[in-house]
């Protein structure tokens, strides 16, 4: 009953970090049809400047407990400042040409961003583990468990409730949605598309970016961070099924579950089993767990 209990906590702290990044990752999927590659070096710039100024701060002396705090501003500006320069002056000039290439021009900014966060921060690992402990610890059980990950499991939980909630119960929302069944039709009635596609890019890079500044405290902030992020995140989305933010969340779930049992259970199959678990539902739902949702009147 014990193991149950640790493989289940386990998996949904697991799948709580992996859920907003993928969340971001199935929002620009579902606005500007692209499959982002690039997801995972957002990613990384989030947990490197996350860590960046957390280490400042308590250099200051500030309270570990407050720089939860630092951590999501330092998202939103990785968020300001990339996403405009990078949907602007970028993406932009391959709107409605082949996916394929867009997948392209994504995995060259993969890797133009790898090599400038070694530029900028340098290939020695970051630690920020004081705002890991900061929030101390909490039995249930019989078991101790590390306050800092049933936060993370709130963050992910406000964050998927808030973003479903801004795009199916808000004025906001029925324009992004009519932009993701038609452009065209939106661009007519006085939709500004060109906006809205920015706006969408934006959120998804704060999410990818506040996943990495949340992860940071966790782990060791080094080079090599993006690639097993990204890897993991397409492996959710496509479980879940691309562009469904309640696909996401059953995507991460079951990706965290996978995990934690292989851990506990039979640590060499860790990765394996995720892609096991993603074959295998493909193979009964090939477009994933949650279709997209068809053409509706706004």
């Amino acid at each position: 009953m014990a193991l149950l209990a640790t493989i289940l906590i386990d998996g949904i702290t697991y799948a709580s970090w992996l859920f907003i990044v993928a969340l971001g990752l199935t929002l620009v999927f579902g606005v500007l049809k692209i499959l982002n590659i690039a997801h995972g070096s957002f990613y990384a710039v989030g947990a490197y400047a996350g860590a960046s100024l957390v280490t400042w701060l308590l250099a200051m002396k500030v309270s570990p407990a407050l720089t939860i705090v630092a951590l999501v501003m330092a998202a939103v500006g990785v968020a300001a400042l990339l996403a405009p320069l990078v949907e602007r002056g970028l993406l932009r000039m391959f709107y409605g040409r082949d996916e394929v290439l867009l997948v392209l021009v994504t995995y060259a900014l993969f890797l133009m961003l790898e090599d400038i966060t070694k530029l900028v921060w340098g290939v020695n690992p970051y630690y920020v583990s004081d705002t890991y402990q900061a929030f101390g610890n909490l039995k249930l059980g019989g078991l101790t468990y590390v306050g800092y990950d049933l936060m993370l499991v709130g963050v992910a939980v406000v964050s998927g409730v808030v973003t479903w909630w801004a795009l199916n119960r808000t004025r906001l929302g029925k324009i992004v949605t009519s932009v993701i069944h038609s452009p065209e039709v939106a661009a007519s009635m006085g939709v500004n598309v060109s906006r809205i596609y920015t706006g969408a890019f934006m959120v998804g890079v704060f999410f990818a970016a506040l996943g990495g500044a949340l992860t940071a405290p966790m782990i060791s902030v080094q080079p090599g961070l993006s690639v097993g992020v990204i890897i993991v995140s397409f492996a959710v989305v496509i479980i879940g099924g691309l562009g469904s933010i309640e696909g996401a969340a059953i995507g991460a779930l079951v990706v965290g579950l996978a995990r934690a049992a292989s851990v506990h259970i039979w640590p060499p199959a860790e990765l394996f089993s995720i892609y096991v678990v993603m074959a295998a539902i493909l193979v009964f739902k090939p477009e994933g767990l949650f279709q997209r949702i068809q053409a509706r009147k706004i």
